[in-house]
């Protein structure tokens, strides 16, 4: 299992992209891809058209729903972290994939490698 930041769709989705050939290669080997429905949110708010929604919502199998125990977990992370400005959503993002036990694909690694520490890997 892996989940998907906002930032590594966004860039898969261009083809030809570093991360459109990670994405590929993980499709072919029958990877479980997941996205928290905090990054799908981040997500949706595009800009985006049509197209890009709906292959994107075919890319993705399952969503994680953002639960109490990931709230109190993003909190831990956002505040061991610096409790940088804008940071929240990466915060939650990582905390849903720790519970998962599952690394992170993302296309701004330093928004995530602070998390190290917590367990995190980058897929």
């Amino acid at each position: 299992m892996i989940h998907l930041d906002t930032s590594f769709l966004i860039q898969a989705l261009k083809l030809g992209s570093p991360e459109d050939r990670k994405l590929r290669i993980w499709i072919k080997e029958g990877e479980t891809l997941i996205m928290s429905t905090v990054a799908w949110a981040e997500f949706l708010c595009g800009p985006l058209d049509r197209s890009e929604m709906e292959l994107a919502a075919e890319i993705i199998g399952r969503h994680r729903d953002f639960t109490p125990e990931h709230a109190t977990i993003a909190a831990r992370l956002f505040n061991e972290s610096g409790r940088r400005r804008g940071s929240l959503i990466d915060c939650m993002i990582a905390a849903t994939a720790l519970v998962d036990g599952a690394p992170v694909a993302t296309a701004n690694m330093a928004d995530f490698r602070r998390f190290g520490d917590s367990g995190l890997t980058i897929a």
